[in-house]
C-alpha cells in the first residue's frame, strides 16, 4: 500500500519562478505566465501551489478552468473565475464604471448582469469593446491590493474566453494583475498560440514547461525509499507522470491484468493501458446507485451542482447528497470555494465516467439537466449544449432553443452562435420551410465571417441563394452582395465582380432600386480593386438611375460612392463637385434614413479625407459609428475606423487617433480578416510615429508589411514598408530602413493615390537625407512634386514643398529651404493638418538659423514646439527645442516633458499635467472632468505614462513624477 504525500514534491526550479513572479508583482510589475505540460504532469497542482503562497502573501486569488465537455458556453473560463467574487465586491467599487464598461460586463457575468440596465452593447463587430471591459474590471479590482488570476486547462476554453486571453496578453491591464495560464503543449488553439509567442518575443510572460518527475521524487510522492523496487515499477509504468503514478498507486498494482493493448484514449490524451485500467478499477468499485450519480454529475459540468447532479441521474437529492459523500471520501470529486458545488480530481476522470456510461443514460441525463435549467428560467445559450445532444430532428422546440442561443451568442462569441445555428439546421425536417433553412443560414454565415471562416461562410450563402425565389430582389441582392464581398475576402475578386453583374443583368428592372444597389456594390468593388475609371462608371450611373427614383438616402449614397471614386482615382477637382453637392443630402438625412444606406456616410468620409477635408471626414465617420451601432449595422466598421483614425491624426489628435486605431486592430484581430487586419495595423503605424511611439510603430509597420505582402494587398505593402522605414530610422536602425525602403517603391507605390503618394515620398525623402543618398532623396522629392501637381491638393503641395525645402537644405540653400518650408506649413495650416505644419516650421527655423535670421528662427521653433507638444508629437517636438537650444534658447519647465525616451522626461505637457492630477488622488473621472476631455483618452494618456515611466499602477507613475519634482 502506497502513502502518497500530500505536499508538492519535486518542482524546486519551478517554483523559483513562481517566487520571483510574486515578487515582481509585489514591486508593481506583472509579466504573464504559462505552465506547460502533457496532461497529467502536474499543471494543476503547481497552480494549486502558486495559488497558496499568493494567498499567504494577501492577494487576490482567482481561479477557472476549461473543460473538453464544456467548450459552447461563451466566457466561461472567466466566468468560472470571476463571477463568484464579483457577486460579492462591494458594489461602489463598480458603480462609477463607464456606462459602456457596465453593458460589456453585464453580458458575460450573471453576477453583474445588473450592471447593463438601460445600457446599449456593443455590435458584432465591436466585441473587442468586451475584451476592455473586463481589462478595466481586473484593474478595479487589483486596485487596492495585487490579483493573480490563474486560467487552467485553457487548450479547452471555448472560443470567446480565447480571444480575451489573447487581448489580455496583448494589451496586459494597467494594474498588479499577474495572469496565469496553464495548457498542453500542441493543443493550445492558434489564435491563443500566436498571442503567447508575441508576448514571449516582447518579454511579457514567462514559460514554465514541465517535465516527469525523477526516480527520486517519484519515490518520495509514494512515500518510498528511492530504492523500493515497487516504487520503481510504478515509476517505470507512469513514465514520472504524477497523475498516471497517483492512479498506479490507488490501484495498488503497478500493472492491471485487464489493461487494454495500445492504451485507451480519454480526454484527447492516450492514456497508458495499466492506468486506464486502474481507473477503471476503481470506478468499479462504486456501488451502482453511486455510480449512476456520479455519471449524472459527469453530464452536469465540471463543476457541477448538486441540484443539476440529481436531475442528471434521476435520483431524489438526499441519496444524490449520500453518493456526494461517498465520492468525496473516496477522493474522486473534491469541494470548491463555492457551496454546493464540486469538481471532479482530473479531467481525465471525469471525462473517463462520462464516456463509459451507456450512450442511451447520456443521453437521457442531458435532457433532463436541460428540462432543469429550463425549469430554472436558464437562458437558452445555458441549456444549448445539453439540448443539442438530446434533441431528435424535427423537435420545433430544441430548434427554438438553439436558435435563440445562436441569436444570444452572434454579438459577444460569434464562434459559439455558428455552432448553435449549424445544430438548429441540423434538427430541421425535410418538411420545414425554406424561409426557416434561409433565416438560420444567413445567421449562421454571419457569425462564420465574424470569425474569419469566410469559406463556411460562404457556402451558407450559396445554398441560401439557392433557396432563394428568383423574383425576390431585395433579398436576393442583398445575399449576393453578401457573397461578393465574402468572395474577395477568399481572394476571388473575378467570381465576385462576375457575380454582381450577372445579378445585375438579371434583374427584371435595370434602374430600380435592386440595380441602384447592385451598382454601388460594383462600383465599390471596382474602386476596391484599383480600378479607379471603372468604378467611376457604374457610380454615375447609379447616381443616374437613383435620381430618376427620388430616393434621396439612395441619392447621397451614389453622390458619396463617386466621390470616392473620383477622389481615389487622383480627380480632386471633379470630386469636390460631387462632394459639393453630396454632403449636405447626406447632411440632410434623418438618423433613420441614414440607417437605410449606411454606406452614404461611409463613403463620403472617405472622400473627405482625400479631399483635405479632414474635420468633415471625421464628423461624417463619427456619424457612420453612431448609426451603425444603433441599428445593428457594425459591417462598415472596419472601414470607418480607419478613416476616422486617419482623420484625427491629421487634425492633431493623436491620442484619440491611437486609441481608436488599438481598437480598430483589436476588432480586425477577431475577425480573422487578415486583409483588413494588414490595414488597421498599418493605419496604428501611420499614427505612432508623429506620436513618438516607436516600438509601436515598428511592430505594427512590421506585421502590416508581412501580412499585406502574404496576402497579396501590394498597396498597403507599400505604405506600410515606408512607415516601417522612417519609424527604423527615427530608433537609429539606419540599415534596416534602407531595405524598408527599398521594399517600398515600385509599382505599389504608384497605385497609391496621388495625395498619399506625396505624403509617403515626403517620408521617404526624410530618410534618404538621414541615411546620406542626396541622389535618391531628390529623386523621392520630385516625386512627391509630380503627385501633388498632377492631384492639385494643398495638402499634397505641402508635403512636396517639404520634401524639396529638405533637400534644398541639405544641399547649402538654407533661403530656398526657409521659403518653401513656410509655405509647406502655410498649407498645412489651412487645411487643418497641425503637426505637418509643425514639421514644416522646424525646417524653416533651421534654415532662417542659416540665413542669420535668428529672431525669425526662434519664433517659427517656438511655434513648432508648442503645436507639436499640444498634439503629442513628442519626437517632433524635441527635435524643435534641440534646435531653439543651439540657438541658445532655454526650455524652461517645472518638470520638462520630453526630454528623454523614458521616464519623467519623455512625458508630454498634457501626461504631466494627468500625472500631477494622479498625484492629487483625482480618479480619471475627475481628471476628465478638469481637462475637458473624455475618459477613454485619459486612460490612453495613462498608458502612455505606464509605459514611459516603466509603472505597474497609478501609485508607481505617482511616486516617479514626485521625486522628478522634488529633484
Amino acid at each position: 500500500m502506497f502513502v502518497l504525500a500530500h505536499h508538492l514534491v519535486g518542482r524546486g526550479p519551478e517554483l523559483s519562478r513562481l517566487d520571483a513572479a510574486l515578487d515582481d508583482l509585489d514591486g508593481g510589475h506583472a509579466r504573464a505566465l504559462e505552465v506547460v505540460g502533457a496532461a497529467g504532469i502536474g499543471k494543476t497542482r503547481l497552480l494549486a501551489e502558486l495559488a497558496a503562497r499568493a494567498d499567504a502573501r494577501g492577494h487576490i486569488v482567482l481561479t477557472g478552468s476549461g473543460s473538453d465537455l464544456d467548450r459552447d458556453l461563451p466566457f466561461w473560463v472567466f466566468v468560472d473565475a470571476l463571477d463568484e467574487y464579483v457577486a460579492g465586491v462591494e458594489p461602489r467599487r463598480l458603480a462609477n464604471l463607464d456606462e459602456e464598461v457596465r453593458a460589456e460586463l453585464a453580458q458575460v457575468f450573471p453576477a453583474l448582469s445588473d450592471l447593463g440596465r438601460g445600457a446599449a452593447a456593443g455590435l458584432q463587430d465591436e466585441r473587442y469593446r468586451i475584451n476592455r471591459a473586463v481589462r478595466e474590471l481586473l484593474e478595479r479590482l487589483a486596485a487596492t491590493k495585487p490579483m493573480v488570476l490563474m486560467l487552467d486547462d485553457v487548450h479547452w476554453a471555448d472560443a470567446a474566453s480565447i480571444d480575451l486571453t489573447a487581448a489580455l496578453l496583448h494589451r496586459p491591464p494597467a494594474a498588479a494583475v499577474l495572469l496565469v495560464l496553464a495548457s498542453r503543449p500542441h493543443q493550445t488553439p492558434p489564435r491563443l498560440a500566436g498571442a503567447v509567442r508575441r508576448a514571449v518575443r516582447n518579454g511579457e510572460l514567462t514559460q514554465i514547461g514541465l517535465d516527469p518527475l525523477t526516480g527520486e521524487e517519484a519515490a518520495a510522492m509514494l512515500g518510498r525509499a528511492p530504492s523500493d523496487a515497487s516504487a520503481a515499477a510504478l515509476y517505470e509504468e507512469s513514465g514520472g507522470n504524477p497523475f498516471y503514478l497517483e492512479q498506479l498507486a490507488r490501484a495498488g498494482a503497478a500493472a492491471a491484468p485487464s489493461a487494454p493493448e495500445g492504451g485507451l484514449s480519454v480526454a484527447e490524451v492516450q492514456v497508458p493501458g495499466p492506468v486506464a485500467a486502474a481507473l477503471q478499477e476503481e470506478l468499479e468499485l462504486l456501488a451502482p446507485p453511486t455510480r449512476r450519480i456520479l455519471e449524472g454529475a459527469s453530464v452536469a459540468g465540471d463543476p457541477f451542482e448538486r441540484e443539476l447532479a440529481a436531475s442528471a441521474s434521476d435520483v431524489a437529492e438526499p441519496a444524490v447528497m449520500e453518493a456526494i459523500d461517498e465520492l468525496l471520501a473516496v477522493d474522486l470529486i473534491r469541494t470548491t470555494t463555492v457551496p454546493r458545488r464540486f469538481r471532479f480530481r482530473h479531467p481525465i476522470v471525469r471525462r473517463a465516467v462520462y464516456e463509459s456510461a451507456a450512450v442511451g443514460r447520456r443521453i437521457g441525463a442531458h435532457e433532463r439537466v436541460a428540462d432543469a435549467l429550463a425549469d430554472r428560467g436558464a437562458a437558452a445559450s445555458a441549456r444549448a449544449h445539453h439540448v443539442d445532444i438530446a434533441a431528435r430532428v424535427g423537435d420545433a422546440a430544441a430548434v427554438a432553443v438553439l436558435t435563440q442561443a445562436g441569436h444570444d451568442a452572434s454579438r459577444r462569441a460569434p464562434a459559439t452562435a455558428a455552432r448553435w445555428f449549424a445544430s438548429a439546421l441540423r434538427l430541421l425536417p425535410d418538411t420545414a420551410p425554406a424561409a426557416g433553412r434561409v433565416e438560420l443560414l444567413l445567421a449562421g454565415a454571419a457569425a462564420q465571417a465574424a470569425t474569419g471562416r469566410f469559406a463556411e461562410a460562404h457556402a451558407a450563402l450559396i445554398e441560401s441563394l439557392g433557396l432563394i425565389a428568383p423574383d425576390a430582389s431585395p433579398v436576393r441582392v442583398r445575399l449576393v452582395a453578401a457573397c461578393a464581398r465574402v468572395e474577395r475576402l477568399l481572394g476571388r475578386h473575378e467570381q465576385a465582380h462576375d457575380r454582381l453583374a450577372e445579378a445585375l443583368s438579371d434583374l427584371p428592372e435595370a434602374t430600380g432600386p435592386a440595380a441602384v444597389a447592385l451598382m454601388l456594390e460594383l462600383a465599390a468593388d471596382e474602386v476596391y480593386r484599383l480600378q479607379y475609371r471603372a468604378g467611376q462608371e457604374w457610380a454615375r450611373r447609379a447616381v443616374e438611375a437613383a435620381r430618376a427614383i427620388g430616393d434621396p438616402a439612395l441619392t447621397a449614397a451614389a453622390l458619396a460612392t463617386l466621390a470616392r471614386a473620383l477622389a481615389w482615382g487622383g480627380e480632386p477637382e471633379p470630386a469636390g463637385r460631387v462632394w459639393a453637392e453630396a454632403a449636405p443630402m447626406v447632411d440632410a438625412l434623418t438618423d433613420d434614413e441614414l440607417a437605410g444606406r449606411l454606406d452614404a456616410a461611409v463613403e463620403l468620409a472617405g472622400a473627405e479625407i482625400y479631399l483635405d477635408r479632414f474635420a468633415e471626414a471625421g464628423v461624417h465617420a463619427e456619424r457612420a459609428l453612431a448609426v451603425g451601432r444603433a441599428t445593428g449595422q457594425g459591417q462598415l466598421f472596419p472601414g470607418v475606423y480607419a478613416t476616422l483614425g486617419v482623420a484625427w491624426c491629421m487634425s492633431g489628435h493623436l491620442a484619440e487617433a491611437a486609441e481608436l486605431l488599438e481598437a480598430a486592430t483589436e476588432a480586425a484581430r477577431l475577425s480573422g480578416n487578415r486583409a483588413a487586419l494588414a490595414w488597421a495595423l498599418f493605419c496604428r503605424a501611420f499614427v505612432a510615429v508623429p506620436a513618438g511611439d516607436l516600438r509601436t510603430a515598428i511592430a505594427t509597420a512590421q506585421e502590416s508589411l508581412e501580412l499585406a505582402t502574404a496576402t497579396g494587398q501590394g498597396v498597403i505593402a507599400a505604405r506600410a514598408a515606408a512607415v516601417l522605414a522612417v519609424a527604423l530610422l527615427d530608433s537609429g536602425r539606419p540599415d534596416r530602413a534602407a531595405a524598408a525602403l527599398t521594399d517600398s517603391v515600385g509599382e505599389d507605390l504608384i497605385a497609391i493615390p496621388e495625395v498619399w503618394r506625396a505624403y509617403l515620398l515626403e517620408l521617404m525623402t526624410r530618410s534618404r537625407l538621414a541615411l546620406g543618398d542626396d541622389d535618391e532623396a531628390r529623386r523621392a522629392a520630385a516625386g512627391a512634386r509630380a503627385a501633388a501637381e498632377a492631384v492639385g491638393l494643398r495638402s499634397a503641395a505641402a508635403m512636396a514643398d517639404r520634401a524639396t525645402a529638405a533637400v534644398a537644405l541639405a544641399a547649402g540653400d538654407a533661403a530656398a529651404a526657409a521659403g518653401l518650408a513656410l509655405r509647406a506649413a502655410a498649407l498645412s495650416d489651412a487645411v487643418g493638418m497641425p503637426v505637418e505644419a509643425g514639421l514644416a516650421r522646424t525646417i524653416a527655423g533651421r534654415a532662417l538659423a542659416q540665413t542669420g535670421e535668428q529672431d525669425r528662427a526662434v519664433r517659427e521653433l517656438e511655434q513648432a514646439a508648442a503645436e507639436l507638444d499640444r498634439c503629442g508629437a513628442v519626437r517632433h517636438r524635441d527635435a524643435a527645442e534641440r534646435e531653439l537650444r543651439r540657438l541658445g534658447q532655454h526650455i524652461h519647465r517645472r518638470t520638462r516633458a520630453g526630454g528623454a525616451s523614458t521616464g519623467v522626461g519623455a512625458l508630454t505637457e498634457r501626461e504631466l499635467e494627468i500625472a500631477r492630477l494622479i498625484v492629487d488622488r483625482r480618479t480619471n473621472g475627475e481628471i476628465a472632468g478638469e481637462l475637458f476631455l473624455s475618459k477613454k483618452t485619459v486612460e490612453t494618456h495613462i498608458r502612455n505614462m505606464f509605459r514611459k515611466l516603466d509603472a505597474g499602477s497609478r501609485v508607481e507613475s505617482a511616486r516617479a513624477v514626485e521625486e522628478a519634482e522634488r529633484g
